[in-house]
């Protein structure tokens, strides 16, 4: 009896030994999810494009699991809410990498939060790709850095070029230029690339300030702009000073030859919809438009995913500035790991470097500095804008694509004025 019931402790022991080899061993192991780290703009000015983007990245993170992760492993985002607020940003990406322990990392949204980011980045000499982040990497020159943005091996200067494109098309050519922006990072940016671009072009500035990011009053800037009587008019702005400018340009009565170029905001749906016909005539930058030119494979079911999720979601209804851009951004990093077979920060930066990558953004192959190896930076311009509407931001002929010409769908409604009437 005794020897019988030595054995039966003896075998639930054995048992219990069994199974904690199994949770120790590497297939154990192997079901550990794969975490991917960032910030995101989840409120404040950014937080429009910042929800939508995280959408995108859920699907992705969806898409992914259903397929069985990456290395066999469950892949787990791990975020935090950035506010819009670069100074929050260190803070959460050392947490991220010394207490959260994520084994990869991305940036949140937009060069005024990427940027903050690359210092603590580049300590832990981790692999990193910015999500729309303008010329982010001009002054780090860190070589695992990735710019998910299509503005190009020169990202300042091609940002804009597109704009000063479609002016010096016209005829007669625009003699003079008035520059103005937000006195912040992508803002900076932005006005160095269009003082590039109007040197190359000939034109004179007659105009050229920066205004605090907190500005809310823009009438005194518009009349300042409006009396150097300028042919055309740069901006670079922020969501919520793009909204103020716009609306200011049309109460004042903004006459010029064409207007604006360096806006963000102007792709989303609630500025869209909030604006509407104030929108007519402006000549501004996008990135993805549901042209037929630019149906990559699977950005159209993407899209059809995510604007399921949006009304639930509270997010950009229509999804075409961010979504397309977000994914494509962890598609480069997952097929980089799988491709690599590996978390080592040195392989995956080799391979991102090495490889085209075929996304819902289209083809993806990186080059100096990490940004593109060939700038899609789209012009478009808005045209025939009726009431406050959604539905009509669906139909191509309200958002013209002007450039590059293998995307073009329309042309341009020159001067400035004549598209406002």
């Amino acid at each position: 009896m005794l020897d019988n019931r030595r054995n039966s402790i003896f075998g639930r022991l054995a048992v219990s030994l069994a199974a904690l080899a199994l949770l120790a061993s590497p297939a154990a192991a192997a079901a550990e999810p794969i975490k991917i780290g960032f910030g995101m703009a989840l409120t404040g000015g950014l937080a429009a494009n910042g929800k939508s983007a995280l959408v995108a990245m859920q699907l992705w993170e969806a898409d992914v699991n259903a397929k069985g992760g990456l290395l066999g492993r469950p892949v787990k985002l791990v975020f935090y809410d950035d506010q819009s607020n670069p100074s929050t940003v260190p803070g959460i990406y050392s947490k991220l990498l010394d207490i959260d322990k994520v084994d990869l990392v991305v940036g949140g949204y937009a060069t005024n939060m990427v940027a903050p980011a690359m210092p603590v980045v580049m300590q832990h000499d981790m692999t990193f790709i910015g999500l729309l982040g303008l010329a982010v990497n001009s002054e780090f020159h860190y070589p695992k850095y990735f710019a998910m943005i299509p503005t190009g091996p020169n990202p300042k200067v091609d940002f804009s070029r597109g704009f000063f494109d479609v002016a010096m098309a016209q005829n007669p050519k625009p003699k003079t230029i008035a520059i103005v922006g937000a006195d912040a990072e992508f803002a900076r940016n932005a006005i160095d690339g269009a003082r590039q671009n109007a040197k190359t072009a000939g034109l004179e500035i007659v105009y050229d300030k920066t205004y605090p990011p907190t500005t809310v009053d823009f009438t005194p800037i518009v009349r300042a702009i409006q009396a150097t009587n300028p042919d055309i008019v740069y901006v670079a702005s922020y969501p919520p000073d793009t909204a103020g400018m716009v609306s200011t340009i049309s109460e004042i009565g903004l006459k010029t030859k064409l207007c604006c170029g360096g806006m963000v905001g102007l792709q989303s749906a609630a500025l869209k919809t909030k604006l509407g016909p104030e929108l007519n005539g402006i000549v501004n930058y996008d990135f993805w438009l549901p042209a037929p030119t630019m149906q990559f494979p699977g950005v159209m079911q993407l899209l059809q995913k995510y604007q399921a999720k949006a009304p639930a979601e509270g997010v950009d209804p229509l999804g075409y500035y961010m979504p397309p851009f977000a994914y494509a951004d962890l598609q480069v990093l997952g097929d980089a790991v799988e491709g690599t077979k590996s978390l080592d920060q040195d392989k995956i930066a080799d391979y991102i470097r090495s490889h085209t990558f075929k996304t819902v953004a289209g083809d993806i192959k990186f080059g100096e500095n990490g940004e593109w190896s060939e700038a899609r930076v789209l012009q478009i311009q808005f045209q025939h804008v009726k009431g406050n509407d959604l539905q009509q931001f669906k139909d191509p002929s309200s958002q013209v694509i002007l450039t590059p010409k293998k995307y073009a769908s329309g042309k341009v409604i020159y001067p400035f004025t004549d598209a406002r009437e």
